[in-house]
This record gives structure tokens, sequence and C-alpha cells, in this order.
């Protein structure tokens, strides 16, 4: 245990001018998710509500993403203290991460257990390393993963491999959950390729970004259908943004691919 704050928030500016900010969990030795470590992440995810920035990196330190959850978390709670647990980490840790409107990437350099997959299964784009290896072992303590893996899971590799990946508790490489189409991609030097992305996506169209996951989340609450029927009226807010108006006139005058973006 350490006395320091266990996340750092670093706000960054991108070599285009973009705004982007990076959360480090430096929780030594194991960053386990214990309750400083929560109340941590769920703090730096309100300020960063409050102020979004145009893309955002979860990344860890140390040799390890995570061991898992501090098991203490659970001891003797009741089943009404349980549910409430869940709760409010879904609603000031996992849900504040899929309302982010901006692109939100995580970098797994190594073994990511529990919470800490769970959390990456609730961003946008996964990033790993050759040697990172992902497990939701929480049938060692009898319980089911509960802040949203196996449903993410469901979601990105089917049902059938989310089941075996949560009753098995067995721990799955990067190359295996990239095949599955969990992990986005692998790469050597994951944290240089997951700081490159975020100065990419922060340097993109931030507007059109948030539409893209109002859309996507309007999927996976609804269907197609539903999703077909909010597309018109999201997409059609774009055309008020500059961003669209001066990438179009870009476009026209010198071609594709020569516009900058301000997120506005």
């Amino acid at each position: 245990m350490t006395d320091s704050k266990p996340t750092r928030l670093e706000r960054i500016v991108t070599a285009g001018g973009a705004r982007a900010a990076i959360i480090t969990v430096a929780h030594p030795p194991l960053n386990l998710f214990d309750k400083a470590l929560l109340d941590a992440l769920a703090a730096d995810f309100e300020e960063l509500a409050a102020d979004p920035p145009r893309a955002l990196l979860l990344r860890a330190e140390g040799k390890l993403v995570s061991g898992g959850v501090d098991v203490h978390v659970f001891d003797g709670l009741t089943a009404e203290e349980g549910a409430q647990l869940w709760q409010t980490l879904f609603a000031r840790v996992i849900h504040p991460i899929e309302a982010l409107p901006c692109p939100v990437v995580f970098a797994a350099h190594g073994l990511t257990l529990t919470a800490a997959f769970e959390i990456a299964l609730a961003c946008d784009i996964i990033l790993a390393a050759p040697k990172a290896k992902f497990g939701l072992v929480e049938t060692v303590v009898g319980l089911t993963p509960s802040m949203g893996g196996p449903q993410r899971l469901a979601e990105r590799a089917g049902s059938g491999r989310a089941r075996e990946f949560v009753m098995t508790g067995d721990l799955y490489d990067a190359a295996t959950m990239a095949d599955w189409g969990v992990v986005n991609a692998v790469h050597e030097d994951v944290d240089d390729a997951a700081r490159a992305l975020l100065a990419r996506l922060a340097d993109g169209p931030t507007r059109a970004h948030a539409a893209t996951k109002e859309i996507i989340g309007a999927w996976r609450s609804g269907g197609v259908a539903h999703a077909d029927s909010v597309t018109p009226e999201i997409s059609g807010r774009l055309f008020a943004t500059s961003d669209l108006k001066n990438a179009v006139r870009s476009f026209l005058d010198v071609g594709p691919g020569k516009a900058t973006y301000r997120g506005e």
C-alpha cells in the first residue's frame, strides 16, 4: 500500500494542438482495485466529465496492469450491500467511461485481471502487448464478474466465448483476445502505440467521434432498428459544427486528408 493517490490524471496537448488526457494507475505492488483506487478513478472520471478531453488513454505502471480486486472489498457484505457496491461502480466508473464524448483507449502491457479488464471492456479501443494476459477470475471467490464484464465481453466475442471465459476463470493471451475481436491490436511497444493513437484520435473530428459512440450506444441498447431511428438526428447535428464545415471546404479546395479539426 501507498499513501499517495493511486491514479495520476494528466492533461496533455498533442503536437496538433488538441487537448487529450491520460489516466495512469499507479498503486504498487499489484495495482489492486481497493476502495482507494476505485474512489480515485471515480474522481478522475467525474473531473473528465466536467471538462472532457478530445481523447483519453487509460494505462498502468508496474509489472502488471492489475492483479484484480482486493478481496477485502467483498468481505462480510450482505446481499443488499453487494448489490449497492455494483450499482455504485456502474454509476461512478463504468458508465462514465462510456458516456465520455470522446474516444477512450485502454493499453494493457501485462496481466489484466477482473476489474481492470472490465474497465478495459468499457473503453472504445483496447491495445495489448504480446505478453499481456486477461482474466475474469471471480469464480475463485464464488462470484461472477459484476462490473459489466460478461455482457461487454459477449458483445465483442460472442456469448459462447464469454461463458467459457468467465466460467473457466482461465487466463487468455493477447493473441487469442485479438483473434476473438476483444483486443483491437497487439503491439510490441503498446505504450508508444497507445500514445500515438491517443494523439491521432484527439486531433480528429471529436464531435463526429462522439456521434459514433452515441449511434453505437443506441444499437447496444435497442438494436439496428433503434440505431437507424436516431442516426439522422445525431448525424444531422454534425452539419452545424465548424469541423464538418471546414473539412468539407478543405476537401473541395485541396482534396482529402488535409483538414484540421478543433473539436468544435
